[in-house]
């Protein structure tokens, strides 16, 4: 039989020649000069781009290294030290003195009074903010039609109000002799509580309040997750015959656990972290029965200069922080999946 070498043949013979007519390695022709170059452009560019992107980027990266990221090595160091007021001139002089603040920390009385405290705050006040938050948003995304934003408006005015002007308004509530309850209760023959005077009322107090001022914000991210489930799932489970309760457990909570799992960690670490609640309000009293970890390392840093041990009370705070949202995540995000 015999063969015929066409144009195209010949072609393909070329293109699997090397320099001279010898094949290239594997049969292949090497690269052109057209191909090199076009190459060493497109690595320029890209290195442009690289440089512009830093150099966008160096205000931010800059601000961060200066206000982030040197306190934060700088108070894990402080926390290996006995660093105090005669140290801030000359931080260097600061005597190393190991894990001993971090061990003196869970002999400190104090400082297990404000951790069972924040615990507390934590353990009553999540649960309050995601459920009334959850309900809230419910009604004003299915139950009202007439007036829904300024419901919103007013639900989430809390969360935007200085700390102040709230702790000035709840002042005047909770008032045990001049205030709103007090008045209340006096026009049907009671007394009302002294609530930020009495150890077992201060702390309970406190929890309402931060409720009542972050409910809005919980409120927000669940409307926006009701708002993203899709209305032929809904009608599809009324075709089917679930009722509003069948529909909210079945079908808008599986839905929503995206949003409930970011809801419940932001609201968790900012507990945790409560700090302008008892500064404000109660000042830690009475007898520390609002003290909070925040608090006391305020004190102990800025009150009495024991900036060493106030650091190691940080990252003890830090490493709580981060188990518990670790867990969370772990918890929830099973459920997410």
């Amino acid at each position: 039989m015999s063969t015929t070498t066409g144009p195209a043949a010949a072609g393909a013979a070329r293109a699997k020649a090397g320099p001279g007519g010898r094949p290239g390695p594997g049969g292949t022709a090497p690269d052109s000069g057209a191909d090199r170059r076009g190459r060493g452009r497109r690595k320029a560019r890209l290195g442009t781009q690289n440089l512009a992107g830093w150099l966008f980027s160096t205000p931010f990266l800059v601000l961060f290294a200066v206000f982030m990221a040197f306190p934060i090595i700088a108070t894990l160091v402080m926390s290996f030290t006995d660093f105090g007021l005669r140290n801030v001139t000359d931080p260097l002089e600061a005597e190393f003195v190991g894990f001993e603040n971090y061990t003196k920390l869970f002999g400190d009385e104090k400082f297990l009074t404000a951790l069972f405290n924040t615990a507390y705050f934590v353990v009553i006040g999540v649960p309050l903010t995601i459920g009334l938050g959850l309900l809230v948003a419910v009604l004003l995304n299915n139950g009202i039609d007439r007036a829904r934003t300024f419901f919103r408006v007013g639900f989430y005015a809390p969360v935007v109000t200085s700390i102040v002007a709230v702790a000035v308004v709840w002042r005047f509530v909770l008032d045990p002799a001049d205030g709103l309850i007090a008045g209340l209760a006096a026009e049907v023959g009671l007394t009302a509580p002294d609530f930020l005077g009495d150890e077992k009322l201060a702390m309970p107090s406190l929890i309402l309040m931060a409720v009542w001022r972050n409910m809005g914000t919980v409120m927000v991210l669940f409307i926006a997750g009701l708002q993203a489930i899709p209305t032929e799932v809904r009608e599809a489970a009324k075709l089917d015959g679930a009722g509003p309760w069948g529909e909210f457990r079945r079908i808008t909570v599986p839905l929503l656990r995206p949003t409930l799992l970011y809801a419940t960690v932001i609201t968790t670490i900012g507990y945790l972290n409560v700090f302008e609640e008892p500064f404000v309000m109660t000042q830690g009293g009475p007898s520390d029965s609002t003290l909070t970890v925040s608090l006391h390392m305020y004190r102990e840093g800025f009150n009495f200069f024991h900036m060493g041990y106030a650091s190691a009370m940080a990252y003890v705070l830090f490493v709580v922080i981060m188990g518990i949202t670790v867990l969370q995540l772990r918890l929830l995000k099973d459920n997410t999946a």
